[in-house]
């Protein structure tokens, strides 16, 4: 590459930060340190009406927790591109300087269009059978601006404080042509584009003008941004034109959509309240109160959720699905990114998930789910316990609080028995099976292969079934019908503790049958 990489993820305070925007920020990240560049973190708040408080700070939150961290931007010191907030910037008089350039070059003009006059354009249009109802090349000549208006009355216009808009004037019948990294040449007619407002009469620019001349004062080597952002490629080429940046144009690379797991269109969060999944990375609380979920509150790991996140568009080409941060830097390409939507599957997600549960030591298992078991009021309890729980739970959760909430007989002894399983496996000889093993165990080193041997020697010379006795006995253990080994659960319980629950499981269970 002939200048340094730079790239940015320039989000709106808007509202809660989508996962499909945590995905561009990921690919931008990820460019990024395959390169060797840098990644920049712009907030472009320009639009004021639509600014949500709290969207900002919720931002920052969601990117430090995702663990992409940026080299300049918003919420890192220093940088020699700031202020890097585009409200900031705009009260610095940066966007001005370039509104006044193109209307001096004659590629903007001043338009004094109420809101009223627009619309009867747009009726007219209509009515008219036109194709699009736009303000262009062909229409910008019937409506109140600079173009139709003489010198004179523009001056006076603008001296009386005269609402405006500053509009960008598109050639006609001129092709426009840039490639994009993953879509190839795009080619587009300028007769089919509108004179977009660049800047407003309350001396804010639009999103269209900051964001060009913010990326070429930030040194933006590459715009890796969403598809809904295509649209308005052409006109930022004509804008590096009519600034005379071309020779230092952005590379474009416009990313597939995030699509909904069911059906067609794009991924939103009715879909996950639909389908019960997050669709924001963290939680997010409106304004207005509505608690949005989160995957850090649903129990996902940062890295699981990066990981899942990195393969909604790209694959690396080979079979290897599990990528730790630092392997996802040296196999990302964009090239390998695909044109079409990936559509989002929550069950491949929590799959992620697990595969990260189970590849953590049993001792980091231990230490993070320290804060579930102490706010259910397990505390002071033996750090090897509970790594040993880690161990036979792992293998059979999805979410870390999985280990406590299926294995909480670990912790405390039942006191209540799956109705179902005592139901249809608990039998009349049951209470008189676990009696006999209460004897056996007693007598037995607590170890989970001697309990397992002495287990099938008893039921051997009672001639019982294997699944009759120890069903029994995991139902007065545990209160339910699985789990992992029952031995394993008796090692880790203890001998008294074990003891103890065989023999209050015998009268709690008759007692459940008889209520």
């Amino acid at each position: 590459m002939d200048r340094k990489v730079r790239v940015r993820f320039a989000p709106s305070p808007t509202g809660p930060l989508h996962i499909g925007g945590v995905r561009t920020a990921l690919y931008n990240y990820l460019f990024a340190k395959k390169h060797g560049g840098d990644f920049l973190l712009r907030i472009e708040d320009t639009d004021q009406t639509r600014y949500v408080a709290g969207a900002e700070d919720y931002i920052l939150e969601s990117l430090k927790w995702s663990g992409l961290k940026f080299d300049e931007g918003v919420g890192v010191e220093g940088g020699e591109c700031g202020p890097y907030r585009q409200s900031e910037r705009n009260k610095l008089g940066i966007y001005k300087k370039y509104v006044d350039q193109l209307l001096e070059a004659g590629h903007a003009y001043y338009a004094f269009d109420t809101p009223d006059e627009l619309e009867a354009m747009r009726e007219r249009l209509k009515a008219e059978g036109g194709s699009s109802q736009q303000y262009d090349c062909t229409t910008r000549h019937s409506m109140k601006n600079a173009i139709s208006l003489s010198a004179e009355e523009v001056k006076s216009r603008l001296a009386s404080g005269a609402p405006y808009v500053v509009r960008v004037k598109i050639p006609r019948n001129e092709e426009i042509k840039f490639k994009d990294i993953i879509r190839g040449w795009v080619v587009v007619d300028s007769t089919n584009l509108d004179d977009k407002v660049l800047y407003k009469s309350d001396g804010m620019p639009t999103y269209h003008l900051a964001n060009v001349v913010d990326d070429y004062l930030m040194k933006i080597s590459h715009v890796i941004r969403g598809e809904e952002w295509l649209p308005s490629g052409p006109l930022h080429v004509l804008l590096y034109r009519f600034l005379g940046w071309e020779d230092v144009m952005p590379e474009f690379a416009h990313l597939p959509l995030l699509l909904k797991p069911d059906g067609n269109g794009k991924l939103s969060k009715r879909d996950g309240d639909r389908l019960g999944f997050p669709v924001f990375p963290i939680e997010w609380t409106s304004p207005e109160g509505e608690i949005s979920n989160g995957y850090r509150e649903s129990g996902y790991f940062p890295e699981s959720f990066i990981n899942m996140l990195a393969f909604l568009g790209w694959n690396p080409g080979t079979e290897q699905e599990i990528f730790s941060l630092e392997q996802l830097i040296q196999s990302f390409d964009l090239e390998r990114v695909g044109k079409s939507g990936a559509k989002f599957d929550p069950e491949k997600t929590k799959w992620f998930n697990e595969q990260y549960l189970r590849a953590k030591s049993n001792e980091e298992l231990a230490q993070l789910i320290k804060p579930i078991l102490e706010s259910e009021g397990i505390i002071n309890i033996d750090k090897k316990v509970v790594e040993s729980v880690c161990g036979l739970m792992k293998e059979r959760a999805t979410f870390l609080g999985d280990i406590y909430k299926n294995g909480s007989y670990f912790f405390t002894a039942p006191t209540l028995y799956d109705a179902e399983t005592v139901k249809k496996k608990w039998k009349e000889d049951s209470p008189k099976i676990v009696a006999e093993l209460i004897t056996v165990f007693s007598n037995t080193e607590f170890k989970a292969t001697v309990l397992e041997a002495a287990f099938k020697t008893y039921v051997e010379e009672k001639g019982i079934g294997f699944g009759l006795a120890m069903i029994a006995i995991r139902l007065a253990i545990t209160g339910v019908g699985g789990g992992p080994s029952l031995f394993d659960i008796m090692e880790v319980i203890g001998k008294e503790e074990s003891i103890k629950r065989l023999n209050a499981g015998i009268e709690n269970i008759k007692n459940e049958i008889t209520a």
